[in-house]
């Protein structure tokens, strides 16, 4: 059984990433909670800064050895330390230089709506699968910090691991993934004010062992706020596919999330039209459900062009290796994905 003792001597050798004293030093364990009969420990963790990649990495710690020591469900909250316990500690902690990604030959491409519903998120997973399909070395970022589900759509039920100061992203079906979702238990919901997201994207493209990439894509959150606006600071050589659907109105909003690439000087490749049409098993007619013409007039507004026509369909489900949102290579969407993704790469020239 756990024991506020036993917890404290688990975490207690943990390192703070900032000063480099054990939390056991600096007393950094400000809470614990145990509710036995759901097996569930709840702590409390001062650190130096928070809302960073290095309070991800020890929240991943923390959870591990938690769970390891036999605890089914963790909570943890963070505080920061006082400024009298980091005036007495800080004289000692070394610099730290980072090494960032932004400087590497990586090309990034942001998958943006204008409205959610569009299946932007499927349509960023399967690309990034086919590009490594393709021979591509693929990374994927959920950047939809409040509505993350990269994780669940992929199949994905590992967690990243620490190595030295930087986080391993996940790897599945050839693509390396990072996401909200790894850092969350239970699905908690995300309640953070905006400054807070983009000190998270930017630990997403910083602090994560990413190695050598081709292509970087980012599952943007539908709209223009705050995410899609950190982005457009941050990456300014970014790539943008738009995704909506034939429906008119999800155009015309679909519309605002290509203006505001283009007054940031992103390129838009193009637009992915997704659910184009529903076609028949029995008679092979073409049904277009939710009306025709969205993403050419899309693509003519922004000056670009249709990547591809996506139809509603879903993937055949392997229960030995289950991803839900995924399309087998041989698959009719798969095939359309594959076609999208060698357009892309022609595009792009890599």
């Amino acid at each position: 059984m756990l024991t506020e003792v036993k917890i404290q001597e688990v975490l207690g050798s943990l390192k703070e990433p900032f000063l480099h004293k054990t939390l056991a030093e600096l007393n950094a364990i400000e809470e614990i909670k145990i509710k036995e009969e759901k097996n569930h420990v709840s702590v409390k963790v001062a650190i130096a800064k928070t809302g960073t990649a290095e309070q991800l990495q020890l929240q991943t710690q923390i959870v591990n050895l938690l769970k390891e020591a036999g605890a089914e469900t963790v909570g943890i909250r963070f505080s920061e330390l006082s400024e009298e316990v980091l005036a007495q500690h800080r004289q000692t902690a070394p610099e730290t230089k980072e090494k960032s990604l932004l400087t590497s030959d990586t090309t990034f491409i942001a998958i943006a709506s204008g409205k959610g519903g569009v299946g932007k998120s499927t349509v960023s997973v399967n690309l990034a699968v086919a590009l490594a399909r393709l021979g591509k070395k693929v990374g994927l970022i959920d950047a939809d910090i409040y509505g993350f589900s990269v994780p669940d759509m992929m199949g994905i039920t590992k967690r990243p691991v620490v190595r030295g100061e930087k986080i391993i992203p996940v790897d599945r079906f050839g693509v390396q993934v990072i996401s909200m979702g790894f850092f969350v238990e239970d699905n908690a919901p995300i309640i953070w004010r905006g400054p807070m997201l983009g000190k998270m994207l930017n630990s997403f493209f910083n602090e994560v062992e990413w190695g050598e990439l081709d292509y970087l894509l980012l599952d943007l959150p539908p709209g223009t706020g705050d995410v899609a606006l950190d982005v457009h600071t941050m990456l300014p050589a970014c790539k943008e596919i738009i995704v909506t659907t034939p429906h008119p109105t999800a155009a015309f909003v679909a519309a605002r999330a290509g203006a505001m690439a283009l007054r940031t000087d992103h390129e838009i490749l193009g637009v992915i039209e997704n659910m184009a049409y529903f076609e028949s098993k029995l008679t092979g007619e073409k049904e277009y459900v939710f009306g025709q013409g969205g993403g050419d007039k899309l693509a003519e507004e922004l000056n670009t062009e249709v990547l591809g026509r996506l139809p509603l369909n879903q993937p055949d489900w392997n229960e030995g290796d289950f991803a839900p949102s995924i399309y087998q290579e041989d698959h009719p969407l798969g095939k359309i994905y594959l076609e999208i993704a060698e357009k892309v790469t022609s595009l792009i020239k890599k």
